[in-house]
């Protein structure tokens, strides 16, 4: 078997639950958020609410397209240095993700698990902070996440496709996509950020320079690499590392979810409206706040 098997196989299940999927059939919303009816049920989400966390389970939040793979892999590459132990993901990772036993079977799992999400802040189960669970939040630009967001749908043979760029960008706007607004994902965020058992990292800046990033990473999950093991770490969890074995690793959709990884490519898509538009929102949702500031929006989202 390996590492990501169970993964593989339920990214298969969804994609074949996918092909029979219009665009309009699939989402549904529970408590105010569309979720995707190929991944996601309500059952699932009424038994998450009793999930019971450790106080060392590994907790990776953040909005789709924002690098979620990228950091499994790499915490997964500084367990492995740490005990030797390949990390066999006996679930797919995604907590809100599967069927509504997938947590009764978790309860069996060894420590430390990890658990990532895309889950609002105010949508976790309370047993992550009751037991002091550590959370990585990882935030990328949203200009950026919604054109990688946007490529996602419709490059993936199977996965229902929008009309055209600028349908999907209406439809991000108004957080009418899987698993909602980045806005709302990222205001809800914003206020949890200097929390005790919290850390955030930018997308952009361990792209910038990764094994400061791993560095970052390690020391907040108590995980303690040679500088050596830091650089081969640094080394297999390079963008293009992952993409020539994202097909090995994640299957089929493994070449989509590692499609460019650039920084800037929104500048491909965006016309001069729709980046006025963003920045408006930006302005309104985040200006003056801690991830307002976090996100170097300015750098990273102007022409």
């Amino acid at each position: 078997m390996t590492a990501n098997s169970k993964f593989i196989d339920y990214i298969d299940e969804a994609l074949e639950k996918s092909k029979e999927t219009v665009l309009s059939h699939l989402f549904f919303t529970y408590q105010g958020i569309p979720y995707p009816v190929t991944m996601c049920t309500s059952e699932t989400f009424k038994a998450l609410d009793a999930f019971e966390a450790r106080s060392d389970d590994i907790v990776l939040a953040s909005y789709p397209k924002c690098g979620s793979n990228w950091i499994l892999h790499i915490i997964s590459e500084l367990m492995f240095a740490d005990s030797k132990q390949k990390y066999d993901y006996p679930e797919f990772p995604v907590l809100e993700c599967g069927d509504p036993e997938k947590y009764q079977r978790m309860k069996q799992f060894p420590s430390p698990r990890i658990l990532a999400t895309h889950l609002h802040y105010d949508k976790l189960p309370g047993s992550i902070f009751k037991n002091k669970a550590k959370i990585l939040v990882i935030f990328r630009n949203p200009k950026d996440t919604a054109v990688s967001f946007f490529h996602f749908h419709n490059d993936v043979p199977d996965i229902p496709s929008y009309g055209s760029w600028d349908d999907f960008f209406r439809q991000f706007m108004k957080g009418q996509v899987s698993w909602g607004s980045y806005f709302d994902f990222a205001i809800n965020w914003n206020k949890h950020l200097d929390d005790e058992n919290v850390m955030f990292i930018l997308y952009e800046d361990l792209r910038e320079n990764l094994a400061t990033g791993i560095k970052r990473i390690a020391e907040f999950f108590g995980f303690s690499p040679s500088g050596e093991q830091i650089q081969t770490i640094s080394a297999r969890s390079t963008f293009h590392a992952m993409r020539a074995k994202s097909q090995e690793t994640h299957g089929a959709v493994g070449p989509f979810l590692f499609r460019k990884g650039e920084v800037g490519d929104w500048k491909n898509l965006f016309s001069e409206t729709q980046n006025q538009e963003m920045d408006e929102k930006f302005k309104e949702c985040l200006a003056g706040t801690a991830l307002g500031t976090k996100l170097k929006y300015n750098s990273y989202c102007q022409p």
